[in-house]
């Protein structure tokens, strides 16, 4: 039997990123939504989520630190 990997298949670690940071990212990003929609969903600014959506990807890309 041999396996075969997919690109589909691969998870981004996202260990890095605080809780909000990581909500938000998946939130936009992996699942889809707007970053108004999803500041109404949660109550959040959109200007907040627009920041933690900024920062997770920063971090992600190595230019911030933990």
């Amino acid at each position: 039997m041999t396996y075969q990997s997919s690109l589909f298949e691969y998870e981004e670690d996202l260990s890095a990123l605080s809780d909000a940071q990581r909500e938000v990212y998946e939130a936009v990003v992996q699942d889809g939504y707007g970053m108004r929609e999803y500041a109404r969903k949660t109550g959040r600014s959109a200007g907040t989520v627009g920041n933690l959506l900024r920062r997770a990807r920063r971090r992600l890309d190595g230019g911030e630190a933990a």
